[in-house]
Formats: structure tokens, C-alpha cells, sequence
């Protein structure tokens, strides 16, 4: 699934083609597309065809478009999305494509946006726009002084800021973290504690932090805490100046190129691989109905757990005595304080 890296590629490719430009037409080619937008409001077609489009937004992996109108087209890519800018006489032979956006741009003329989804998990929208809760500007784009920058598409709103954001509250993650018993990697993919973090970025930032998943989040310390949002930042910036990670031709940005963080994963996808930092073999474990990917010398649990089920079977997780580190242990294989 594209994460935050991917889907800012994206918009900022989106950007500068969009803003400004008139929707001249509409098709919609799979109904299946249009999942989250609500009938009651009225035909997709007809709220967007006409419309002005002022800005590309992004919060986390969502992306909208807000409208002079005062709604806003939204926009998530979920597991293979693509919105792709495209001239008016390219071929219309794309199997995948779901929606396309017709575009007259007053400076770069006709223009088409396609929304190609193969695997049909994405969608597009029109949404009415709710004040943001803090009442600051809602996400990234160009221009932050329009009078639709302080708003948010409704159903992006229970959605958390990112670790890149300006408006990014630290205390309040450190303070999520510390009231969770679960995994930090659980915590970490949690869209209403920080949006845009996914598998991929999540494993490459507890490998940076010599971190295990199911470490509690609340057994960190404060400079543990710092530590791992520091490696989350590092690890987004770095992905976002490398064009994101494409493991296949279903992420790509606006023009079709794929980008190449792949090439600079540590941990994520490298089962079996040696670990850059210490040689051991790189581990994939089952993990929410995917996988995670860490390095067993390098990344330790703090403490013993063992989870208990519950009545609802769900688990909790209890902490115990750490066991004593041996004076012999190597620093690559000693987890880091708390």
C-alpha cells in the first residue's frame, strides 16, 4: 500500500498540473471506485463537472482536491491506486483505469487525470470540508493561505497528523504511546495516533532504533521516544527525496516513474538477507495479517512478555523481569535503554 512518501510524490506531482484548472468532464468507468463517496450528496459527475479545482492537499495517505464550491474531491490510492496525468489524445486502452478527470488549465491547456486501480481497494469522492479540530492548516500543500487550507474533507478527519507535519504533536504521541501496552509497531501503524506510517517505514524506523515490534510502547523511556520519531522522520524524508519505494509497476508517480527507496531498505523485504549493521540474517515474522521484518540480534525485546488471551480473545500484553544482560554481550546485540 503507498504510504506517506508515495502518496506526497503524488500530490506534488498532482500540484501543479491541477491547481487552477477546471474539471471539463467526467467519466466514470467503475462504479466500485466511488465506495466512499455518498450517494445522498449527489452524482459524482454532476457535483464535480464544472467545478475549480484550488490546491492538492495530503494528510498521511489521504489526498484531496479542495473545490471553489467549498467540497472537496478526496482521493485514497489504498493497496495499488494510481492517478496518473495524461494528455487528452492518450489511449483510453488502460484495463485498470476507474475514473478520469477531464482538465482545462489556463496556462498548460487540456489536460487528463486517470485513476487507475487494478486491485479496486482505492477510491475517489466528493466531501463536504469541516473546520480542522486544532484550527490549524489541515495538511501539506503549496499554498497554506487559502480559506479552504483550515479545512478538512469529513471523512479525513479522525485521521491523525503525520510525523512530518508542522502541526505534528510530539507530546501527544509520546503521551499515546505510554498508555499502550501493545507493540510499538501496533502503535506505530495506529492512523489516529500518527498518520502515513505503514509496514514498510515502520520496520525501517525500528531497525534504526534497534527496536523489536512487540516492544510495549509503554515500557519507552522519554529519550527512546525521541529516538524513534526522529528515525520515523529520517526514514519518510529519505523515502520522499528517493520518490518513495515501488517493489512493483503498481506504485508510480503521476508520470509513471517508479521510485527507488527500495534499493535503500535496511530491514523491510531483506528475510534472510545479512543485517547492514551486523551481519545476522534479517527475520520475517507474521504480523496483522502481514509481515514484519527485523533483525533478531540487533532488535531484542527490553523484557519477556507473554500475552494472555482474554474472554473476547483478544490479548493484552504483561510484562515480567527482564533477564540480566551477560557482561559479554556485544552492543549490537544489547537493546538500547529506555
Amino acid at each position: 500500500m503507498p504510504e506517506l512518501p508515495e502518496v506526497e510524490v503524488v500530490r506534488a506531482g498532482l500540484a501543479p498540473a491541477v491547481t487552477g484548472a477546471r474539471v471539463a468532464g467526467v467519466e466514470v468507468l467503475d462504479a466500485r471506485s466511488l465506495k466512499r463517496h455518498e450517494a445522498a450528496s449527489g452524482g459524482f459527475e454532476a457535483l464535480l463537472t464544472g467545478e475549480r479545482i484550488e490546491a492538492a492537499v495530503r494528510r498521511g495517505k489521504f489526498l484531496w482536491m479542495p473545490l471553489a464550491g467549498g467540497t472537496a474531491l478526496v482521493g485514497h490510492l489504498g493497496m495499488s491506486g494510481q492517478l496518473l496525468l495524461r494528455t487528452p489524445d492518450h489511449p483510453g486502452d488502460d484495463r485498470h483505469a476507474r475514473i478520469r478527470l477531464h482538465l482545462e488549465h489556463p496556462v498548460h491547456g487540456e489536460l487528463r487525470v486517470d485513476f487507475v486501480d487494478q486491485r479496486i481497494f482505492g477510491s475517489m469522492a466528493i466531501d463536504r470540508m469541516v473546520p480542522t479540530a486544532d484550527g490549524e492548516v489541515a495538511g501539506f500543500s503549496a499554498d497554506v493561505t487559502g480559506p479552504w487550507a483550515r479545512s478538512i474533507p469529513s471523512q479525513v478527519a479522525h485521521i491523525a497528523r503525520d510525523p512530518l507535519d508542522p502541526a505534528f504533536d510530539d507530546a501527544a504521541f509520546a503521551a499515546a504511546l505510554a498508555r499502550r501496552a501493545t507493540g510499538v509497531k501496533r502503535v506505530l501503524l495506529d492512523q489516529g495516533v500518527a498518520s502515513g506510517i505503514g509496514n514498510i517505514y515502520a520496520d525501517e524506523a525500528l531497525w534504526a532504533v534497534r527496536m523489536h515490534g512487540e516492544q510495549p510502547g509503554s515500557s519507552l523511556g522519554r529519550r527512546r521516544v525521541r529516538d524513534l520519531l526522529a528515525a520515523v522522520r529520517e526514514v519518510l524524508q529519505k523515502a520522499l527525496a528517493e520518490g518513495g519505494t515501488s517493489f512493483d509497476a503498481q506504485y508510480v508517480n503521476v508520470n509513471g516513474a517508479s521510485g527507488y527507496f527500495a534499493h535503500s531498505l535496511n530491514a523491510y523485504g531483506r528475510a534472510g538477507r545479512p543485517c547492514p549493521r551486523c551481519g545476522t540474517p534479517i527475520v520475517r515474522e507474521a504480523f496483522m495479517n502481514r509481515s514484519s521484518h527485523r533483525c533478531p540480534r540487533c532488535q531484542r525485546l527490553r523484557a519477556s512478555v507473554r500475552r494472555v488471551a482474554a474472554h473476547d480473545a483478544s490479548a493484552r500484553v504483561v510484562r515480567v523481569t527482564p533477564a540480566a544482560t551477560s557482561p559479554g554481550s556485544s552492543a549490537g546485540g544489547t537493546p538500547a535503554p529506555g
